[in-house]
Parts: C-alpha cells; structure tokens; sequence
C-alpha cells in the first residue's frame, strides 16, 4: 500500500520530486523504513512490462520514462506538436515569449492558475526549454522559447513577435505585471 502512495505522491510532484525526508514525513515513516520502500519501489520499476523509472536528481526522488523506450516518447512528441495548440498552451507559450526567461511562479502568478503541467507538456513539445536558474529564493529554473517554437509559428526570431495592443482600460499596474514585471535583467 505504501508504494502506491508513494507512486502517486512522486506522480503529483513531478519534476519537483521529493527527499527522503519529505517521503518519511508524509508517509510518517522512519528513514530505515523510507530507505526499504524507495528500494523495493524501484525495483519493482525494473520489471521489463513497466514504462517508469525512479531517478535521484539532486537529493530529489523523481519518476522518469526508461531509456529504452525514447524512440517512441520521440515520435509522440512529432505528432503532438503537429497538432493544434490549446488556449491554456497559447497563454502559457505568450506569457514566456514576451517575458523570456522567466519561472513557473512567474507564470502562475501572471495567468492567476497553475500552470506546470502546461510548462512540463510545453518542455515535451520542445517549444520552450529550461534556460537556468533564476537569483529569486530557491533558485527556480527559468524557461524562454526554443527554435521549434520559432518555427512552430513561422518566425525567424522572438524580435518578430507583434508588438502587444494592450487595452486602454486596464490599470499601468496590471500593464506592468503582463509586460515587464518578471523580465530578468541582462
């Protein structure tokens, strides 16, 4: 039972992952007991009919797709990006091309929801990618548009972007946080 909870647990977090600690503390386990159940959790992930791997990246626990099995996430990742773009995919892609580089937390806090599952399904298209790492507390990675992007709406640069019309109703304070608020310095 407690590596179904863990499976979800590191499925929730995603890319974030989660220490030892984290996992003894909401499984309310020791970390003699943490170490066992990451153990058997991933060896029971090694299985040949399984498609995950679980990954320790900087002190994080983390699930991640198997080597072995690239060439098909490759060609999924082809037929997804030929295929139309949502409205929750157009807004995230505008917000990181008119503010390039900028965080996950930038994001969020520009379109007022939660938009890491976009950001993780936009890095899978390869039309954004991870940049760095910002000066804000805890370092978070910085996204900015790739050339697939680019090509993606046939442009030859990001300078090639239309100039936003912003609406005559709207507050400076509300034009500041769109425009510029989270531009990095250069």
């Amino acid at each position: 039972m407690k590596q179904g909870i863990l499976e979800g647990l590191l499925f929730v977090t995603g890319e974030d992952g989660l220490s030892k600690e984290e996992i003894g503390k909401l499984l309310e386990l020791n970390e003699n007991s943490v170490n066992d159940l990451l153990m058997k959790y991933q060896e029971s992930l090694k299985s040949d009919d399984r498609g995950l791997q679980l990954v320790c990246l900087g002190n994080k626990y983390k699930l991640s797709t198997k080597e072995e099995h690239k060439k098909y996430y490759e060609v999924l990742a082809d037929q997804t990006v030929s295929g139309l773009l949502s409205q929750a995919a157009l807004e995230v892609l505008a917000i990181v091309a008119y503010n390039e580089p900028i965080t996950v937390g930038m994001i969020d806090e520009i379109r007022g929801v939660s938009s890491r599952e976009m950001v993780r399904k936009l890095l899978f298209r390869g039309l954004i990618d991870m940049v760095g790492r910002s000066d804000l507390p805890g370092k978070p990675m910085l996204y900015k548009t790739t050339d697939k992007f680019l090509d993606y709406f046939n442009l030859s640069s990001i300078n090639e972007l239309p100039e936003l019309k912003i609406q005559e109703d709207i507050t400076d304070e509300e034009k500041e946080l769109f425009i510029s608020k989270y531009k990095e310095n250069e």
